[in-house]
């Protein structure tokens, strides 16, 4: 058995997240003492493991409870994908690495962005959560995108960058402001209304998404101008508390 600190000094997973992990039915340890200390044993260690591994994924925590306790769930196909998406960021950091290198033969001038082409990571993502995303809101996003024609999808993402756009022109003010806070707001109408019910944990999931690096932080970015990714981040927390 292990105590909390112990937990938390060998995983990295800080005291008040296993606490939370608890009080939300995600992580219950295995028993607790007479002063009512939380002890952890090797089956609550390998539940806080494949916690971890949906959260690399972003999965929202939620989601993530609904998927570890299904009786269907494969341990050892998890285990598998852990495996591939480590394996996928090394090969991302190493050319990451590669580039640098070369930067500094060549000099700044020479102009390469493979390396930060980060689309197998985004794949991966994509194909885990297809895999993992029997929820409610995965379903929900299903069955609205399929409704929707090409043309009615293409406007509906123009809308919704849109609102990253002005996010761009907020980026001055402080995040905690209300103006800002209303926007955080119409974010999340925009989410439920065309996507899936987006709940104040979700929204907290996405936000760390947007920040994140990859496609959405890149395109982000691209909207609202070079930081907007890490404002709405920022915008989304305070929000959600």
């Amino acid at each position: 058995m292990k105590t909390v600190n112990e937990v938390s000094k060998l995983t990295g997973v800080s005291i008040r997240t296993l606490q939370y992990y608890d009080k939300i039915g995600l992580l219950k340890p295995a028993e607790y003492t007479e002063s009512g200390y939380r002890l952890y044993d090797d089956a609550a260690l390998e539940r806080l493991q494949q916690i971890l591994l949906f959260r690399e994924l972003e999965f929202p925590l939620k989601d993530i409870k609904d998927i570890v306790t299904r009786s269907d769930f494969d341990k050892r196909l998890a285990l598998d994908q852990q495996i591939e998406l480590l394996e996928l960021k090394k090969e991302h950091i190493e050319n990451l690495i590669s580039m640098c290198r070369g930067l500094k033969l060549r000099g700044v001038r020479h102009l390469d962005f493979t390396a930060f082409d980060s689309s197998k990571l985004d794949e991966y993502a994509k194909r885990a959560k297809e895999r993992w995303g029997n929820t409610p809101e995965y379903k929900e996003f299903e069955e609205k995108n399929g409704k929707r024609s090409k043309s009615e999808e293409k406007s509906m993402m123009a809308d919704f960058m849109k609102i990253f756009e002005e996010f761009g022109a907020m980026k001055d003010q402080d995040p905690a402001s209300a103006e800002v806070q209303d926007q955080v707001r119409k974010l999340q109408s925009f989410i439920t209304e065309h996507f899936y019910k987006c709940s104040n944990e979700i929204l907290s999931g996405l936000g760390k998404m947007y920040a994140g690096g990859g496609e959405f932080t890149e395109n982000i970015n691209k909207m609202g101008g070079e930081g907007t990714a890490e404002f709405t981040h920022r915008a989304i927390q305070i929000y959600c508390g």
